[in-house]
């Protein structure tokens, strides 16, 4: 792949259908106006509100608003928004095509995936038992309620598991799990990013022996492509993934795959369906759909290709680096699961280039445009596998926008020259 890739390319050409559609769509006068919106204006709110976008190379962080969409999303989008369906047919009948595209028994689009957490644990509670969606989550003394996990597993998304009533049982060993089980254990769940001494097989094989079963959350864990189906066919009776990060869907959609059985009982536990958990966790048509296109757009693209292009944008912000003192770089690619794309790792002598990572990262912050580098720049690492320290700065490369690696080369050359001592 050439470093001068289109954007069409990159992309996919399967959205041009779909674009000339919207634009059909948008020439189609609305009933009861007399304006068509081929005349609509559209208007800059983040500047008629005074916020300020940047150039994402930090990540596909929630509160950095996650991935930028694909042209193709976008325009399955804003054709969805313009006709109403029945909500419960969609889900329906997008969660039938997405399983046989995923290769799973059935699946389901949730307003993330941590309502998949939620809804999916709320299955496995109430599975079998529709007079329990009532209950939880403060009703439950007639209930399984203790889930199994790893205690290295336990993360900043324990609450959307916890919603449901339930309570964490940790266990370290492949031994204690084996012991752990009893006549209350509903589930147990392992964080496909988390370390611990316990393997994805033998955690399932143990589950399933007690007949029991587990939960993955896998959010942040493509690319690969293949994981979207690698850990269904593992075993796993429950698989979560994000819509919004690698997927390049809506931010406020999310995956649910698995067993046919409990994806049913997610959706008694879901909205629309009202006096549920997961009533509050609304995904709207627009966004069901924009997922199933994302996935569509996903699975069209190639592993090796968009490692490639992420690399020569690392390289080229590299390039522009090698000749201030003392600076080093490399291209790193996270060992585990999540985020597993290439970075531009860059380091220096604090005793030659007077300034931390941290003051680096509030600089770009500050500059025009503004940039945001991975927030693992100067400080603790932010994910999985990315390192971290006061002189460390990281760059994400893979939600940058055409040309804007050139951008972010400039702005961090300035910064980082006009520190070196002399």
């Amino acid at each position: 792949m050439s470093a001068s890739i289109s954007r069409r390319k990159l992309l996919g050409d399967g959205g041009q259908a779909i674009l000339a559609a919207s634009v059909t769509a948008y020439a189609t006068p609305s009933f009861g106006t007399r304006q068509s919106h081929s005349a609509v204006r559209a208007v800059d709110y983040y500047q008629k509100l005074g916020v300020t976008p940047f150039i994402n190379a930090a990540g596909t962080y929630t509160v950095l608003s996650a991935s930028t969409m694909p042209d193709e999303v976008q325009a399955a989008i804003a054709l969805a928004a313009k006709q109403p369906v029945n909500l419960n047919e969609l889900l329906d009948a997008s969660g039938e095509y997405l399983a046989k595209r995923l290769r799973c028994q059935a699946a389901l689009v949730t307003s993330g995936a941590a309502a998949a957490l939620v809804v999916g644990t709320a299955a496995c509670v109430t599975h079998g038992n529709d007079s329990a969606i009532l209950s939880i989550p403060t009703d439950m003394s007639t209930l399984k309620n203790e889930v199994l996990i790893q205690k290295t597993h336990r993360y900043g998304y324990d609450h959307a598991l916890r919603n449901c009533g339930i309570r964490f049982v940790e266990v370290e060993t492949l031994e204690q799990y084996e012991q752990a089980f009893n006549e209350r254990t509903v589930m147990t769940h392992f964080f496909n990013a988390g370390e611990g001494q316990i393997s994805r097989e033998d955690w399932v094989r143990v589950a399933h022996q007690h007949g029991v079963p587990c939960f993955n959350d896998a959010a942040a864990d493509v690319p690969p492509i293949s994981n979207l189906w690698n850990y269904t066919q593992m075993g796993f009776d429950l698989v979560t993934f994000s819509g919004g990060k690698g997927l390049r869907g809506p931010q406020c959609t999310g995956l649910l795959l698995g067993k046919k059985d409990l994806i049913e009982a997610a959706k008694k536990n879901n909205s629309p369906n009202s006096n549920t958990i997961g009533r509050g966790m609304k995904v709207a048509k627009e966004e069901v759909v924009g997922l199933v296109a994302a996935v569509d757009w996903f699975l069209s693209q190639d592993d090796a290709a968009m490692e490639a292009e992420y690399r020569k944008r690392a390289e080229r912000i590299a390039a522009q680096l090698k000749n201030i003192p003392t600076v080093k770089t490399q291209v790193f690619i996270p060992a585990v699961a999540a985020n597993h794309v290439p970075h531009l790792l860059i380091t220096y002598d604090q005793n030659q280039i007077k300034i931390t990572g941290a003051e680096v990262m509030q600089k770009m912050r500050e500059g025009k445009p503004r940039i945001e580098l991975n927030p693992s720049t100067g400080g603790a690492p932010a994910s999985a596998g990315l390192p971290g320290g006061p002189n460390t700065i990281v760059v994400g490369v893979w939600m940058l926008q055409s040309g804007e690696d050139v951008i972010v080369a400039k702005r961090l050359r300035e910064v980082l020259r006009s520190a070196v001592t002399t």
